[in-house]
């Protein structure tokens, strides 16, 4: 069955339909989660929740169109909405005895040093930046696919790539100054 076939199944009732669209998109919507999550456990809740909404809102699908910028939205949206949970739960202050997230140097190799980093200084973009570079740079995704999926103009969409780059490169920097 072709993809709009499978929409138009499902949006009958028909799960298992359904079920065969979400899952030829998984791995694509898992990474986009992690990139904006930047925790995989937490992407894997994000896109079961975003299958579940999405399953929910398959009514409103127009099976004319691409599914996989429909389904990777609301991916993108319930991870935006969860990060933005976390750093309300994230407020609360933590006692010594919490394990960190990051393993001790010590313990790291310099790749996972490197990723490290990265995921570091993508922590310290603002989120809608943090999405529009993960899916442009990660995922290859086009700005007006990007802008589609945000539901923000495409030249604003070029602008957060832009500054996120400009701002990863300039944390990035002390990998190379650093002496070794």
């Amino acid at each position: 069955m072709t993809e709009p076939d499978l929409a138009t199944a499902a949006q009958k009732g028909d799960a298992e339909a359904f079920g065969r669209l979400v899952m030829s998109y998984a791995l694509v919507a898992r990474r986009v989660a992690q990139g904006i999550l930047g925790n995989w456990d937490e992407a894997e809740d994000a896109v079961q929740e975003a299958s579940l909404a999405a399953w929910q809102a398959i009514d409103r699908y127009d099976p004319s169109r691409a599914f996989r910028p429909w389904f990777i939205r609301i991916v993108a949206n319930q991870s935006l909405d969860q990060l933005r949970r976390r750093k309300l739960r994230d407020g609360e202050e933590l006692d010594e005895m919490t394990p960190t997230l990051t393993p001790s140097p010590e313990a790291m190799t310099d790749r996972a040093l490197l990723r490290g980093r990265i995921a570091g200084a993508m922590r310290l973009l603002p989120e809608r930046q943090r999405t529009a570079v993960t899916l442009f740079d990660g995922e290859g995704y086009s700005h007006a696919e990007i802008a589609a999926i945000l539901q923000v103009p495409e030249g604003t969409v070029r602008s957060y790539v832009f500054h996120a780059r400009r701002a990863l490169r300039k944390a990035l920097v002390s990998l190379v100054e650093a002496p070794a």
